[in-house]
């Protein structure tokens, strides 16, 4: 197919210049390799396509007849392709991204009225999970995750400042049961667990030199963060989320935070996509709206 849509433009060109030697000027190959070709096409289809002579060449019947189908297929394969080389010139077309539910609130979000005033000939079409994704599985363009979970060979594009995990939980819950101090502490507690596909969040803890991880026990496990969230918000136990989605409800004092000097920092989320080569001028937007600028 590739070959033959070369030489049926070819033929085209030909039989627009009605001459070989401008055709292959304007193509830029030599007068042999491309009357080569003409005849190549002649052979495969069966049909004669151009007369020639001495000093002219012009379509035959069945060149005529082709053409007609032929020169609007080629145009609109021209307009196709200059279209599509406006999105590596303009930002325009559409973008697939992937991002956890968390991102989209703390990261994409708080941008993204900006970003659709600013490029209003960009299509992002968004999917949240909040497991890791294969970008080129999935065949989305760009994605947004914590750096940890990010695959190696991907280009990422730091997003967010440092962030850490706050271990939370109602005043309700806390009437009855004594705030922990250490995480040793929790498995007196019940635990609100955050469920990945491959298996069950293990809350990690750091403090100075002291390293601990807590499998959390309780009766309820969710695959979403908000729902970890309204569960402890509803004294159901101690949940754990991102410190930046749960400060407004710790200072309103709706949660209460725990164990705060056992959660260390971590460098947060990373946009991240498959390659720099050929970068669509959208995608390029989108990582300059979002890329972090200052610590």
């Amino acid at each position: 197919m590739k070959k033959e849509l070369g030489d049926l433009a070819a033929f085209a060109i030909v039989a627009e210049e009605k001459s070989f030697t401008r055709a292959a000027t304007r193509l830029g190959v030599s007068q042999s390799a491309l009357s080569h070709s003409m005849r190549g096409l002649e052979k495969r289809l069966g049909l004669q396509l151009l007369a020639r002579t001495t000093r002219s060449v012009s379509p035959t019947a069945a060149g005529k007849a082709l053409l007609q189908d032929l020169a609007p297929a080629l145009e609109r394969i021209d307009r196709s392709l200059a279209s599509v080389r406006k999105m590596r010139d303009r930002p325009a077309g559409r973008i697939r991204l992937v991002l956890s539910h968390t991102a989209a609130h703390l990261i994409l979000l708080p941008k993204l009225a900006q970003f659709v005033r600013n490029y209003p000939d960009i299509a992002l079409d968004v999917t949240s999970s909040n497991d890791p994704v294969d970008l080129v599985a999935g065949e989305y363009d760009a994605g947004i995750q914590i750096g940890e979970f990010i695959q190696k060979e991907m280009i990422a594009v730091r997003v967010s400042k440092d962030m850490r995990l706050a271990a939370v939980g109602s005043p309700t819950y806390f009437e009855s049961n004594k705030p922990p101090r250490t995480p040793r502490d929790l498995k007196d507690h019940t635990c609100i667990a955050f469920r990945f596909r491959t298996g069950t969040y293990r809350w990690e803890f750091e403090k100075g030199r002291r390293t601990l991880t807590v499998n959390p026990q309780g009766s309820l496990t969710f695959d979403a963060p908000d729902l970890v969230i309204q569960a402890a918000l509803k004294g159901l136990g101690i949940g754990m989320a991102m410190e930046g989605v749960l400060k407004d409800k710790i200072a309103s004092g709706r949660l209460v935070q725990v164990l705060k000097d056992w959660c260390p920092t971590f460098p947060g989320f990373f946009l991240y996509y498959p390659s720099r080569r050929n970068q669509p001028a959208a995608l390029a937007a989108l990582i300059n709206k979002l890329r972090l600028t200052e610590r």
